[in-house]
């Protein structure tokens, strides 16, 4: 489907983002996580939400979303893989790909380091979408680093296609494919000179041509690697737009104070200056 706003981040910016754009008559689709599973759904109590003090952060997550869908904000539960500049902006999220003229982006922080070798081989043999990049490895050697929920089906898709897959997780997975190897480990390191020749597993080497890592969350610049950073974090202006057109930013991603009374802010901000590019790029047009 195609839609005027696509907000990446079901967390208090994303929603905040979703309402805003709403208000201004703008179709909105959240992708993310179920609130449930929101940082912010686990705080025991908040003192610092302005109007709300003891407020514990389930019931703020509960109303932040009960407030999205009473005005008609469209959800999408899944994790997003891959975001492309076209027409607008294609976002896949599993096996679906959403269309939407603008992108919010409000993920929180993605805390997980990356691997060796993988910010260098990526895009040659490193992957984060089975969905997107899995037709390039049929009948080739293929390793897949479980951790997300739905990696086990992912695998088998890729062994669908023709792939030779290996499984690497920590933990022994749901749901595999019980033809598919499962190797247990957890530190791994990703090899190759211009192109990927192995995943090294607590020391083990196994060879390959393609490593799909799926983790629950990627940064924003592996979504968009051309994302202006500033120390660390997404640079935004005022308007809490970043640096490529027609993208904005909002919440933990765009730096401290991680607060949830900023994410708010900064995500109706985000939500207003969505809704007036999209009228901006009509005007344009007509």
């Amino acid at each position: 489907m195609n839609y005027d706003v696509l907000v990446v981040g079901s967390g208090p910016a994303g929603l905040a983002a979703a309402v805003a754009a709403r208000g201004r008559d703008k179709s909105v689709l959240v992708v993310g996580n179920p609130w449930q599973e929101s940082p912010l759904a686990r705080a025991e109590r908040i003192d610092n939400y302005l109007g709300l003090p003891g407020v514990n952060g389930r019931e703020l997550m509960e109303h932040f979303s009960a407030h999205a869908q009473r005005v008609g904000v469209e959800f999408h539960t899944g994790r997003v893989v891959a975001v492309m500049a076209w027409e607008g902006f294609a976002l896949t999220a599993g096996s679906e790909v959403f269309q939407g003229r603008t992108l919010v982006l409000a993920p929180g922080v993605a805390r997980l380091a990356k691997y060796p070798g993988e910010a260098e081989l990526l895009g040659r043999g490193v992957s984060y979408c089975a969905t997107c990049d899995g037709m390039l490895y049929r009948g080739r050697a293929v390793t897949v680093v479980g951790r997300s929920k739905d990696a086990p089906q992912e695998a088998n898709y890729l062994k669908s296609l023709g792939c030779q897959v290996v499984y690497v997780s920590p933990q022994e997975p749901k749901g595999l494919d019980w033809e598919i190897p499962f190797v247990r480990a957890g530190k791994l390191e990703v090899r190759g000179t211009d192109r990927v020749s192995a995943l090294v597993a607590d020391g083990a080497e196994l060879p390959c041509e393609g490593v799909f890592i799926l983790r629950d969350a990627l940064a924003p610049t592996d979504l968009l690697p051309d994302l202006e950073l500033r120390n660390g974090a997404i640079a935004v202006d005022r308007e809490m737009a970043t640096s490529l057109p027609g993208v904005f930013a909002a919440g933990d991603c765009t730096g401290g104070p991680l607060q949830v009374a900023k994410a708010v802010g900064e995500g109706h901000t985000a939500g207003l200056s969505a809704a007036e590019y999209v009228d901006r790029k009509r005007n344009e047009h007509q």
